[in-house]
């Protein structure tokens, strides 16, 4: 007979993934056994066993709850408002505050997708791009000048950097708050946009010698 599922399996299974992630955080994914997730989730190895097969699923489902929370938050912020530049400062709060209490996972996205085979990364990377093509969009038309041009992949991930890699300094209390910095990064984008895209459109616009080619 199948062995049923308890009423709670699904709230033990979140615990075990957060708990995970912070040992994949703190350790490295290589220097994390089974047995210590299974210590430090307060539960058997046998029991473990019973919700994932391996670390690779572990690691696996972790990055896929995450990104697909972030996927969630991002499309209901994009509703929220129809003027275009309100709805970049939007997605970037809900960035940030998704972010919040979710640094482990963000950081083992950064260093640990690629640990995966490559068909359960490319199911990560799709979510990826569907978080890429929602700023990106909301960038394009928030600002005409830039629209589709060549110019609007590296504003996109420019802006994806300063989001992404804020949990290295931001520190509750340092005199920003989330909210605060969600803003900055976006009027830094938004108000000096154009004007980088002019600049670069003025040096290649240069006679080759006089740019050292």
């Amino acid at each position: 007979m199948a062995r049923t599922r308890a009423q709670d399996y699904d709230a033990k299974r979140l615990a075990i993934l957060q708990r995970t992630a912070q040992l994949f955080a703190q350790f490295g994914y290589s220097g994390t056994s089974i047995t210590m997730i299974a210590e430090a989730c307060g539960v058997s190895k046998a029991l473990l066993y019973h919700y994932y097969p391996d670390k690779e699923a572990l690691l696996f489902d972790i990055l896929s709850a995450h990104l697909e929370e972030l996927v969630e938050v991002v499309e209901r912020a994009a509703a929220t408002t129809s003027e275009p530049r309100a709805r970049v400062h939007a997605i970037a709060q809900a960035l940030l505050e998704a972010y919040r209490d979710a640094d482990a996972e963000h950081q083992i996205q950064i260093a640990n997708l690629k640990l995966l085979p490559e068909p359960r990364q490319e199911q990560l990377r799709a979510l990826e791009r569907v978080l890429v093509k929602l700023l990106s969009d909301a960038l394009a038309e928030a600002l005409p000048g830039i629209g589709r041009s060549a110019s609007l992949k590296p504003l996109t991930m420019s802006m994806f950097g300063m989001l992404n890699w804020h949990y290295l300094w931001f520190r509750k209390g340092g005199g920003m708050s989330r909210d605060d910095y969600a803003r900055f990064a976006s009027e830094l984008i938004l108000k000096g946009a154009d004007e980088a895209a002019a600049a670069v459109s003025a040096v290649e616009s240069e006679p080759a010698r006089r740019r050292g080619a």
